[in-house]
């Protein structure tokens, strides 16, 4: 199937843009894309986790608002006028963050809320909302051998055992796609929930897995420590591709909708490792396998079918491509402060 290039996306020329959470690894990513294809652009970002770097070298081009869009009346000044809103802003992080932060996962559902009472009053035409693929159910995901690809189906509001979520971040995420379709149904805002698998690349940080790897590879720690048995999979979906799949989203789906947006190729964590000692020129004597940290699910990746069937479009960039633009990237932004503090990092959210 052949991609939907950028410039094949007309949608966006002049169309009013906000970015919620928008100098985040994978916010500033689409504010980018978006302003490439003729966006007016305006991040609203409480710069908690965002950073202002990730904004550099758009910052003359874009508007930038400061503010915690938990606060209805900031919300609704600053989404005011915008036609499309893409909804990124939460609480969130790798497996250790939303392990051991359960309240502040569950505290999203409130942030989803105001944003779209603001988004419906502000007269928005449609929110794309960042989901991800927790909302699917964990038992589907249960074993490292299994190569079950999840499809948007399986998990709905209808079907008892469909909502069987992955922790407190998977249950609100699924909330906010259940409030995006009561917005839709009763304000009549399109609402499309994109349900983001595993997204990894440049300006991401060490909480999350592919990044905490590189750090670890880039330090020379040996044992090199990895948590788990190194057999579970992810779909490890490179950035470029994530922002593809939510503007395509947000250009050409309509009503209210859920579509994956994710690699349908299975990885284990192994074969990650692998790729970035590659990548690096350099290999540890010893795997450490830490058994007792959080990995999660042990086997994820999207079926990709209502993908390529309405959007014309599914993410195609190599794990070896997108590994090696974000080892370069990584090791031309290392520092020995950030490595001096590599194990409290893999636990924050930024």
């Amino acid at each position: 199937m052949k991609n939907v290039l950028p410039p094949e996306l007309p949608f966006y020329k002049s169309r009013k843009i906000a970015i919620t959470g928008g100098a985040s690894f994978i916010g500033s990513h689409l504010a980018e894309l978006l302003l490439r294809l003729g966006a007016s652009v305006t991040v609203i970002d409480d710069f908690s986790s965002g950073n202002r770097e990730n904004l550099s070298g758009i910052a003359s081009s874009i508007n930038i608002i400061e503010g915690d869009l938990r606060e209805l009346g900031f919300a609704e000044i600053s989404l005011r006028g915008a036609e499309v809103i893409f909804h990124l802003a939460a609480q969130h992080g790798g497996r250790g963050y939303i392990e051991s932060h359960p309240v502040e996962c569950m505290n999203n559902m409130l942030l989803d809320h105001m944003v779209y009472s603001a988004a419906a009053k502000g007269g928005a035409g449609k929110i794309v909302f960042a989901s991800s693929a927790c909302t699917y159910p964990t038992n589907l995901q249960a074993t490292s051998t299994s190569r079950l690809l999840l499809k948007e189906g399986d998990a709905n509001f209808e079907e008892p055992g469909k909502a069987f979520s992955d922790g407190e971040y998977g249950w609100a995420k699924l909330m906010g796609e259940l409030q995006l379709r009561a917005f839709h149904k009763q304000f009549g805002i399109d609402g499309i929930a994109c349900r983001i698998f595993t997204a990894y690349g440049e300006r991401e940080n060490e909480s999350h897995a592919v990044v905490a790897l590189i750090a670890k590879a880039a330090a020379k720690i040996d044992p090199y420590p990895i948590w788990g048995d190194g057999l579970q999979t992810r779909n490890f979906t490179y950035v470029h591709d994530t922002v593809e799949g939510l503007a395509i989203s947000g250009a050409k789906l309509a009503g209210f909708d859920c579509i994956n947006v994710g690699s349908s190729h299975h990885h284990t964590i192994m074969d990650l490792i692998e790729t970035i000692f590659s990548h690096i020129g350099w290999r540890p004597e010893t795997i450490k396998r830490e058994l007792d940290k959080p990995v999660g699910v042990l086997s994820r990746a999207s079926d990709n079918t209502k993908c390529r069937e309405k959007l014309g479009w599914e993410p195609s960039r190599s794990i070896s491509y997108g590994v090696g633009k974000t080892v370069d990237w990584y090791i031309s932004t290392l520092s020995k402060e950030r490595l001096s503090r590599l194990e409290e990092l893999l636990l924050e959210r930024k």
